[in-house]
């Protein structure tokens, strides 16, 4: 078994109104007690896409469920190792958002030192349990705008990715599924950013 993630975008006005020691314990809350009403455990299974909640709380948040992930954390880290091995063979201002971006939100970076927690949002304790993301609205919307510089360039890095990045190994091992989840990612910060909201993975 290997760790999972799931990543929602949350509306900053009802998170950020509580004390930050709260606000994590009020969206785990919200996404796991089905007393609440705001989740549907007999809600079909979406393959890709936004899962919203119902009831009368089900504006206040939306998870994004990446294509052929699984909820699973692996097919992300891999996007992160398949980019060290391309990074390098790529025009400088791509490089330079593409890093931007993903040591944003899943990369470590190229010194291995890249956070993805705005104390902002949940405070500065390292040790939070299962919070393997978090960006405040200021934060995601530095990301958004990271990630439209980035967007047209990505369809040029097939030639480079299948040169020097692709291979039968872990996860994303071919440019089409590597391209469509940096355009999940895309996907995600575009419409946190677009509502105001922050954007946190979560995992058990």
């Amino acid at each position: 078994m290997g760790l999972d993630i799931t990543v929602l975008i949350a509306d900053w006005a009802w998170l950020g109104a509580i004390p930050v020691r709260e606000r994590l314990e009020r969206l785990r809350d919200a996404w796991y007690d089905d007393a609440t009403g705001l989740w549907d455990p007999d809600a079909p299974v979406v393959d890709a896409g936004w899962v919203r909640p119902r009831g009368a709380g089900g504006e206040r948040f939306a998870v994004y469920e990446f294509r052929h992930t699984c909820g699973s954390f692996k097919p992300h880290f891999w996007a992160g190792h398949r980019w060290e091995s391309l990074r390098g063979h790529v025009d400088a201002p791509v490089r330079s958002d593409l890093d931007a971006l993903l040591a944003g939100l899943i990369w470590a970076g190229p010194d291995g030192e890249a956070t993805h927690t705005d104390p902002e949002v949940f405070g500065d304790d390292p040790s939070l349990h299962g919070l393997l993301l978090a960006r405040s609205p200021d934060g995601v919307r530095e990301l958004a705008a990271t990630w439209r510089r980035a967007r047209p360039a990505l369809d040029g890095l097939e030639g480079p990715f299948t040169a020097h990045a692709a291979g039968p190994d872990g996860w994303v091992g071919d440019f089409a599924a590597y391209r469509e989840l940096l355009a999940g990612w895309g996907t995600v910060v575009t419409e946190a950013a677009r509502r105001g909201w922050a954007v946190v993975g979560l995992s058990e």
